[in-house]
């Protein structure tokens, strides 16, 4: 681990068999960890030392994974890596929804969660690109890159910061088809991870900009190859 990736991460699991394996294999790679064994601790923790990067289980008694997540996006921007367990995917998706970076499913491997840490935070410190167009329109979709937002037909989009970013590299390269991966790599600077993070993040967005979510004419599939955004025709 470089000096420039080591950070302070908390954990927020109420496993303590969890949270000293991750600790463990965290303070290996390099990072400063904090633990707490619920939600509640967890918002405490955060408030006295916002961490730069939380690592938050979503199935906790009290107050659970997702609202944390919900309460810590009204203040903070700090990046999440949500843990939730296989089969979860109603979970995982609200997570999503909720601004949560990525996800990684129980049974983990402690080793792939530090390497997921270390992606996430690079990518978030990041200095983010000045935009190339100051606004990206497609008919009545409208992006207004320097305030980031975005409206259809006059009307303000509730997107996530990932998928604005999706929708705003979509509109920058129209007609183009990307793999998963591509999209993983080129939209979020990932070089590995979970490929099913960016469906979610497809589907989320399809049904914030399609007339008809379940059959989308602006982000196209491309059976065999992964997405591609058409132009709405004039």
């Amino acid at each position: 681990m470089t000096g420039d990736l080591a950070g302070r991460v908390l954990v927020v699991d109420d496993d303590e068999t969890v949270r000293d394996v991750v600790r463990r294999y965290l303070e290996v790679a390099g990072f400063t960890v904090d633990m707490a064994g619920d939600g509640a601790e967890g918002l405490a923790k955060f408030a006295a030392h916002e961490p730069d990067l939380v690592v938050l289980d979503v199935m906790m008694p009290g107050i659970n994974g997702l609202e944390v997540c919900k309460r810590l996006r009204q203040v903070s921007q700090v990046p999440i890596v949500m843990l939730t367990a296989l089969g979860e995917e109603e979970n995982r998706i609200a997570g999503l929804q909720l601004g949560a970076d990525d996800y990684v499913t129980k049974p983990f491997s402690p080793k792939e969660l530090a390497l997921r840490v270390a992606s996430v935070l690079r990518r978030a410190r990041m200095p983010r690109p000045a935009p190339a167009a100051a606004e990206l329109v497609d008919g009545d979709l409208r992006l207004q890159m320097t305030a980031r937002t975005a409206t259809l037909g006059g009307r303000e989009l509730p997107l996530t910061t990932r998928e604005f970013d999706l929708l705003a590299f979509f509109l920058g390269h129209p007609g183009v088809a990307y793999s998963r991966a591509d999209l993983l790599e080129k939209v979020w600077g990932w070089d590995f991870g979970d490929q099913s993070t960016v469906t979610v993040h497809v589907r989320r967005l399809r049904e914030k900009i399609e007339r008809e979510p379940a059959k989308p004419t602006r982000v196209a599939t491309v059976w065999g190859v992964g997405y591609r955004y058409d132009r709405e025709q004039p």
